[in-house]
C-alpha cells in the first residue's frame, strides 16, 4: 500500500480496507519528516488541502482530505480478505455470545446434565 493511501485512511480514521466511521479528517505533520512529503504530494494531486501550523498543532501543519481523496480511499482501499467459512458449531458459539443473554452456553443451547456429555 502507498504511503499516500495509509496517510488519508489514517487521516480519516478507516482501517487498510478503507471501512469503518469517518470520524474525522486530519492529519498533523512537520517539515522534514517523509509524512510531510507525502502529504504535500497528496495536496498536489488535490487529494488533501494543507493549513499552516499553528500554537494548536504545535507549529506543525495540518492537512485535510478534499472529497476527492475521499473517493480515492474507496477506490483503492484493497477488499479485505474473505470472512473464514465456520463449522455449524462455532456459528452457534457466535449466536450465544451475540445473544447476550447472561446464560452459560450449556444453559443457552438446554444441556440438562453438563457432565452428559
Amino acid at each position: 500500500m502507498s504511503d499516500g493511501l495509509h496517510i488519508l485512511q489514517h487521516s480519516l480514521g478507516v482501517n487498510q480496507y478503507g471501512q469503518g466511521a469517518q470520524y474525522r479528517n486530519h492529519f498533523v505533520t512537520g517539515e522534514g519528516s517523509k509524512d510531510h512529503r507525502a502529504c504535500m504530494e497528496l495536496v498536489a494531486q488535490g487529494l488533501m488541502t494543507k493549513r499552516s501550523g499553528s500554537q494548536l498543532s504545535g507549529g506543525d501543519d495540518v492537512f485535510f482530505v478534499t472529497p476527492a481523496g475521499i473517493d480515492h480511499v474507496a477506490l483503492k482501499s484493497p477488499a479485505p480478505p474473505p470472512e473464514p467459512k465456520l463449522t455449524r458449531s462455532q456459528k452457534r458459539y457466535r449466536d450465544w455470545i451475540r445473544a447476550d443473554t447472561g446464560l452459560s452456553f450449556a444453559e443457552w443451547l438446554g444441556v440438562k446434565d453438563r457432565h452428559a456429555w
